[in-house]
């Protein structure tokens, strides 16, 4: 595998931006962390020396009543939550990681898993709504949260987390796709997001990291 690290050093050294395939092929992308903000630990992920500061933006849940109730992703206290952000209607890579993050999970023993939360926050708000993200993660897991809002919201808070989302493109027969970045990101009991997975991350190399965050 070829490792967000490798990834990100090679970004770092040429001081440019890191660009990651977005869903449908569009042209999502994330900014490379400054050098020195990713710490060699050993993970196939990557820790951010200097983590990301998660934003008390005002979302919506799919926990909670029919029409969703308020969240944002400070509320994520679990002692780990993995982060995704990507949208239903989706042709290939949110699917693809979702699936990972569900087989990763089902790895872990109950106690572990008890300590882990899982969030998707869409960036197609329009057609993913709570009914249809509480549909579409049933598929995944049904203790997997979903999360919606207003699209600037959502893109503020993105970014925030250096996960950038494009408008909708539309598509020759009818809908469109929405380019984005596909980090997976992991959030620790005090509001920051201190982990990175690439998108080609396994279920195995995930679980295996999640123990380790947990363990120490």
């Amino acid at each position: 595998m070829t490792g967000l690290r490798s990834r990100l050093g090679t970004a770092l050294a040429a001081g440019l931006v890191l660009l990651l395939a977005g869903c449908g092929g569009g042209g999502g992308g994330q900014a490379a962390p400054p050098d020195g903000e990713i710490d060699d630990d050993g993970l196939h992920g990557s820790a951010l020396t200097t983590p990301y500061v998660v934003p008390k933006a005002p979302l919506v849940s799919t926990q909670g009543g029919k029409d969703g109730s308020a969240y944002s992703l400070t509320e994520a206290d679990n002692d780990l939550t993995l982060v995704f952000f990507g949208y239903t209607h989706c042709p290939d890579i949110c699917g693809i990681v979702m699936s990972t993050i569900a087989s990763a999970l089902n790895r872990l023993d109950d106690a572990d898993r008890e300590r882990v939360d899982m969030v998707f926050v869409t960036t197609d708000p329009a057609r993913d709504d709570v009914a249809v993200l509480r549909d579409y993660l049933a598929g995944f897991d049904p203790e997997f949260t979903g999360v919606t809002g207003e699209l600037d919201t959502i893109v503020k808070t993105a970014r925030s987390l250096a996960v950038l989302i494009e408008d909708g493109r539309k598509l020759p027969g009818g809908g469109y796709e929405v380019a984005h970045s596909d980090p997976v990101i992991g959030l620790d009991d005090q509001d920051r997001a201190t982990t990175v997975w690439s998108s080609d991350v396994s279920a195995a190399e995930l679980a295996e990291d999640i123990e380790r965050l947990l363990a120490g």
